[in-house]
Parts: structure tokens; sequence; C-alpha cells
């Protein structure tokens, strides 16, 4: 639990984005570039429980498209480390107008080993998730569909208003959902004395995590800023175990 947690601020670590917005955001200048890099420590509940590092790498060729290349490495720190370690990269292969994933990494050498492949198919429209080169049955997946770790730049493609409720198919490639995001009032945001102006989103992600949240409870919450780059400052995910919290501490354009 704290594993997917930590790790999937992916899931965090979030961001949703309307079908009906294909077009526009092949269209738009995109908010970020090579060689962004946003660094995160992350809170369990009072407890310093590590960092995570969100980064925008040199473009990559996948099966000979030219692809986006996002990462996201997460490291606990030697307090957590005692109980549970953890020590993971996901990256993300979205294509370069940023309509759907091409292909989806996660490699993991902490207390839970993994070493996964999503490789997507999308003359058949179907998504295959491989467990240390063992493939599972490909699930279906709908048009324009992405992994948990690009939505943290699809989100950023779209203008946020109050009020608006976004909507993004989503696969993990063992399910394929559409998420529903709302996005809230403006509220400040303050990390060390930096005072950040940002929308918060609540994105509908239980039936993809598997988690319930408490009637009422959003079992995630993301801020971002509300400027042109709308860059994820802070994220939140409530789970039975407690609330884990990312705080941005260093961001390099």
């Amino acid at each position: 639990m704290k594993q997917r947690i930590l790790c999937s601020a992916a899931v965090l670590l979030c961001a949703l984005f309307g079908l009906c917005g294909l077009g526009e955001a092949a269209s738009k200048t995109l908010p970020f570039r090579q060689g962004e890099r946003l660094v995160y420590r992350a809170l369990w509940g009072f407890i310093p429980a590590g960092e995570a590092v969100i980064e925008v790498l040199p473009d990559a060729g996948v099966g000979g498209v030219r692809a986006h290349h996002f990462a996201m490495t997460t490291t606990t720190n030697s307090r957590v480390d005692l109980f549970y370690k953890i020590r993971e990269r996901q990256d993300s292969y979205a294509d370069t107008a940023m309509t759907r994933t091409l292909q989806y990494r996660k490699k993991s050498t902490g207390d839970h080993p993994r070493d996964v492949i999503v490789s997507y198919d999308w003359k058949n429209r179907t998504a295959t998730y491989a467990s240390f080169g063992n493939a599972e049955k490909p699930v279906e997946i709908l048009p324009g569909s992405f992994d948990p770790l690009a939505i943290f730049f699809v989100i950023r493609t779209h203008r946020l208003e109050p009020g608006d409720v976004h909507e993004i198919p989503i696969t993990d490639g063992k399910k394929c959902i559409v998420v529903k995001a709302t996005v809230g009032s403006r509220e400040t945001v303050t990390i060390d004395g930096t005072v950040y102006d940002t929308f918060p989103v609540v994105p509908d992600m239980e039936r993809l995590q598997g988690v319930v949240p408490r009637k009422g409870d959003p079992s995630l919450k993301i801020w971002f800023t509300a400027d042109e780059r709308q860059v994820p400052v802070k994220i939140q995910s409530k789970v039975a175990v407690g609330s884990f919290v990312f705080e941005l501490i260093s961001a390099k354009y």
C-alpha cells in the first residue's frame, strides 16, 4: 500500500484531460520542455518519507515514432527503509502531439521488485502488460488513452478553470477506465515560505488504484499552479494507513 502511494504519485499523481480537447492540445505550445526537473519531498503524516523526482528527458523513438520521454524516480529515506524500502523508476513515452501513450515502463529494486513493460498496439487498440518478460492477455483501451505517469503532463496542456470536469482514459495495462477530474476554486499553497497560487484538482482514480476513500473524503488531490506552466506543486493521497503528501521543493525549467 505504501509503495503504491509513494511511487504512483503518478497517480498522483494524476491529471486529466477531456477527449474532446485532443485536437486543441496538439496545436498548442507545450508548457514543459526537455530538461525540466521537479523534485518533491514525501511526507507520511508528519514523518519525512523520501523523495520523488519527475523530469522531461530527451525525446526517444518507440516503434519508429518520435515520443516525449517522461521519467519519475521514487526513493524512501533511511527511516522508512527500515520497514519498507522503495527504489523505483517509471518511464512514460507519449507521442509528441500529446494525444496518447506509446509505451510505459516501471522497474523497482526495493522490497517488492518489479520489471513491467506496458506495450500499446494502437492499430488493434489494445495494451499488453508484461512482468519480468511474462505477457498477460491484452486489454482493450479507449482512443487517446494515457498511462498513470503521462497524465502529469497531459493536464498541463489544458487551461484549468474552476468547476470544469475533465475526462481522460487511463490504462495501466491491466484495466482501462475513464477518470473524471473536478477543478476546484483557487487556493493558496505555501511550501517552505514560497506561496503558490493554485487550482486544486480532484481526480476519481479509485477504480484504477483499488482504493476506496471514506464518503466525502477524496483519496487524491493535486494542486496545480495557476499560471502558464500549471506545475503540480502539491499532491495529497489518503488511504487506510494515513495521508501521504508530496511537496515541490526544487524546480528546473
